[in-house]
């Protein structure tokens, strides 16, 4: 087993695939060095002397530069290194050949080319087949919840099953949240995006609009901006309009859309009918080496094949934007991209906060020490295919290929705007572990085998393996069957646990 290893030619830092002890010697590239500290699993050290305010190279960029000087062999860590970012930047424009993406190696899934989809009225594909109850302000989440425990309660005395067979609704949630009401100007517009976005996706075989009456997301303006969409299969509840009890109309609202999603089955589908989002959390020191890049092939392999991908978390590509913007198939694209970027560090600006402050407790522990270190792993998920859209918040997708989503990096937030921009299903990649999932499928990938063994209910897939010996070709194989087996049908570790939730970005007044 490899016990450490240099990402890139240039880098003058390796990882430690596991612990290492002082006065250790240790070879990399033939070359030995002797370790004048400990140097922790994931985290970095340095292959030669650096003085400071010289830079630390890791993926072959930047991650930081040194706070003072310090000796080839020493741990260097987020009280070593001091980000380079700062304020807003100017960009130019230098076009990168994108080709290598299409000959992306992967063992194993050369005969994929449907899964098993649920084809709705206006052509779109869902992967699950769910009956939704979205309140339009928080005020209606309790009616919500009880809509739902009554209904399940009278199914379960009929001996319908939570995950029924072929055929059959696999579950019926409420979407509760806090907003609606009292919001001005893009918070407002934000929630209506969002859940707007929530009743139209594909994942639903039928939804249940509950409001209030008096809200500013008045339910029938809502409905009115959903456009042309499936009156048989979506339906509005206006609480303040019923005379008597709301959840008795509710719950034969409810039974109607239930028997009629009850009817929808799963066909064959082209994979190109795919849409994936990419998302990291609690990354630590192993995200940019194992489970990121994994993602990265999965994201080049099924591009390729016409299928989307969708990269959020905008504050995470600080200090790497520019891998990005060079991929972007035209100049709108890169200038889209770019004012994507410098509109998100303003909002930092704007806030009084610094750019460069993102790193988490967690991410520090497992061996990130800068925003720059963090980008650079976290837009290793995007692989290396073209940009081919970009998103802004609440934004549905409109082009196949990979897409950027402007959302910020809180996971629960992010996540969700990823569903919201139409994907069926997210991938999330992690180092420390987290259970909860959003309003799709949240695949969660270990970027170690301890955290796979640890929280075998929380991991879907292990991309520690590649520590290992398991080369990449092979497990991106194993990943992708994964992925369709998921989007046939095998439920999510979050799933099983039904850990489903929505959150939606604020950032304003609230009356």
């Amino acid at each position: 087993m490899t016990r450490i290893i240099k990402i890139h030619p240039s880098d003058n830092v390796a990882v430690a695939i596991e612990p290492l002890k002082k006065d250790e010697c240790v070879v990399v590239e033939g070359q030995g060095i002797w370790l004048k500290t400990d140097v922790r699993a994931g985290h970095k050290f340095l292959l030669k002397d650096l003085r400071q305010g010289e830079n630390v190279i890791k993926y072959g960029y930047p991650i930081g530069h040194l706070r003072q000087d310090h000796s080839a062999g020493e741990e260097v860590d987020e009280t070593a290194i001091e980000t380079n970012l700062s304020g807003l930047l100017t960009y130019d424009w230098q076009p990168v050949s994108t080709q290598a993406a299409q000959q992306v190696a992967v063992e194993g899934a050369d005969d994929i080319a449907t899964f098993k989809g649920y084809v709705r009225k206006n052509g779109d594909v869902g992967i699950r087949n769910e009956v939704w109850i979205v309140p339009t302000v928080g005020c209606v989440n309790g009616i919500c919840n009880q809509l739902r425990e009554q209904f399940l309660a009278k199914q379960a005395m009929t001996g319908c099953a939570l995950f029924p067979a072929k055929g059959k609704v696999d579950r019926v949630v409420a979407y509760n949240h806090n907003y609606g009401c009292s919001q001005l100007g893009d918070d407002h517009e934000n929630t209506r995006a969002i859940l707007r976005d929530l009743v139209l996706h594909p994942n639903a075989g039928a939804v249940l609009v509950v409001g209030l009456g008096c809200e500013n997301n008045q339910p029938q303006e809502f409905m009115d901006s959903l456009g042309d969409y499936d009156k048989e299969r979506i339906r509005l509840l206006v609480a303040q309009d019923v005379a008597g009890d709301e959840i008795d109309r509710g719950e034969e609202m409810l039974q109607e859309l239930y028997d009629l999603a009850s009817q929808d089955e799963r066909t064959d589908v082209p994979i190109s009918k795919l849409r994936i989002g990419l998302k990291c959390g609690g990354s630590d020191g192993f995200s940019g080496i194992t489970a990121n890049p994994l993602l990265g092939v999965m994201s080049d392999w099924l591009t390729a094949r016409g299928g989307t991908t969708v990269l959020t978390e905008v504050p995470e590509m600080f200090g790497a934007e520019t891998i990005l913007m060079n991929r972007c198939k035209t100049r709108e694209l890169f200038d889209q991209t770019v004012s994507m970027i410098n509109r998100f560090k303003q909002y930092y600006l704007d806030h009084g906060q610094p750019v460069g402050e993102n790193p988490s407790p967690g991410n520090k522990a497992g061996g990130i020490s800068t925003l720059e270190e963090k980008a650079l792993g976290c837009t290793q998920k995007s692989g290396c295919s073209a940009v081919c859209g970009v998103l802004a918040y609440g934004e549905r997708l409109k082009e196949s290929g990979l897409n950027l989503l402007s959302a910020p990096g809180n996971d629960l937030v992010a996540s969700t705007a990823l569903a919201a921009s139409g994907c069926q299903l997210v991938l999330f990649t992690t180092g420390c572990g987290t259970p909860f999932g959003t309003f799709v499928p949240t695949l969660k990938v270990s970027t170690n085998t301890q955290l796979a063994e640890r929280k075998p209910t929380w991991i879907d897939f292990n991309a520690g393996t590649l520590l290992s010996g398991t080369t990449m070709p092979a497990l991106a194989g194993q990943f992708i069957r994964k992925i369709i087996s998921v989007a046939n049908g095998e439920h999510t570790c979050n799933e099983q646990k039904n850990y489903q939730e929505i959150a939606i970005f604020k950032n304003g007044v609230t009356l």
